[in-house]
């Protein structure tokens, strides 16, 4: 297995980090009923639409900075004990606005979270700034004009996520421009729900160096070869695409094929405990199901570090980790 190499995590939603456990204690602090989202210590949902209402009632658990930053220290601790070195945390400053606390305590709670991670354990983390496609465009431009001004040095890179198969890509180009202005790493949910077209679209109009997924793309040969010769980035999510039945199950899982193509391939957890996975096991089943050598997942994980949104001391001093 793969508990003696060093990880990285390119793509996780911080509130879909969160173990079941974790939200039990918080929903008896604020007197919740979660009997509906939890049995048996495990999320309960069928599909993509009530994943997502699954996802929001646990996100609605944590409504404090205090909470926040329990979270992030908690995820950032649990992935540093698998022998992960760095990681890059998908936030909602939308959320924070939602539930009264405000953007701005939002991104502190879960700051304060991931310096005192890094304090215990020495992991590296970072936060992308995401916009919620369903929201509409003008929402994601108010919500990178807030990421424009980046006042926490952890805040890094911006993203598009929610239901990728609302608006067209080119309706979030101006949200972009701003991140992109602002010195902000891009990028964007495609091709997962969506198919290959998502992909093209996202790389025709937002230009990122990353896709938050892409493994649709595997249905357009062409497009395969242009990630590849581009040298964009896919953040890769397995478990997740079996559990949310975009590909039947791991035999049937394009990593591989994306792998042998040239495209550069990372790993990742995506909302682990929802889709009960984890990154170790990610790394896992990299290695015992679909075959690669672990010098094929340490190069994995050094594309990550060469994808990440840090300056480049960080970069070097997280390189000479792998």
């Amino acid at each position: 297995m793969t508990a003696h190499l060093k990880k990285a995590e390119l793509h996780c939603h911080i509130e879909g980090a969160t173990p079941p456990e974790l939200a039990l204690l918080q929903a008896e602090k604020y007197g919740l009923d979660t009997s509906e989202i939890i049995t048996d210590r495990a999320y309960v949902w069928a599909d993509f639409t009530s994943f997502v209402k699954c996802y929001d009632s646990v996100a609605s658990l944590f409504r404090s900075q205090e909470d926040y930053a329990l979270l992030a220290e908690t995820y950032l601790t649990e992935l540093a004990e698998a022998g992960t070195i760095y990681s890059e945390i998908i936030v909602s400053p939308d959320h924070g606005n939602t539930i009264g606390l405000g953007a701005d305590a939002y991104l502190e709670g879960l700051a304060a979270g991931m310096e005192a991670a890094k304090a215990r354990t020495g992991i590296e983390s970072r936060m992308l700034i995401t916009g919620i496609r369903h929201l509409g465009p003008e929402s994601v431009v108010k919500t990178a004009e807030f990421a424009a001004k980046r006042e926490h040095a952890l805040v890094t890179g911006f993203n598009l996520a929610g239901e990728e198969r609302m608006h067209s890509v080119a309706d979030f180009a101006r949200a972009f421009d701003i991140a992109r202005d602002a010195g902000l790493g891009l990028t964007i949910h495609a091709g997962e729900l969506s198919g290959a077209f998502s992909v093209r679209d996202a790389l025709d109009h937002v230009r990122p160096s990353r896709i938050s997924h892409g493994v649709r793309a595997i249905e357009d040969a062409d497009l395969v070869k242009r990630i590849a010769d581009e040298g964009v980035v896919l953040e890769v999510c397995p478990g997740s695409n079996i559990s949310l039945q975009v590909f039947p199950d791991f035999a049937a899982h394009p990593l591989r094929a994306l792998h042998e193509a040239g495209v550069r391939v990372t790993l990742n957890s995506d909302d682990p405990p929802f889709f009960h996975t984890s990154l170790a096991q990610e790394y896992d089943i990299a290695s015992a199901v679909m075959g690669f050598t672990d010098d094929d997942i340490n190069d994995m994980t050094r594309t990550a570090i060469e994808a990440a949104f840090v300056d480049e001391a960080t970069r070097r001093k997280l390189l000479a980790l792998v």
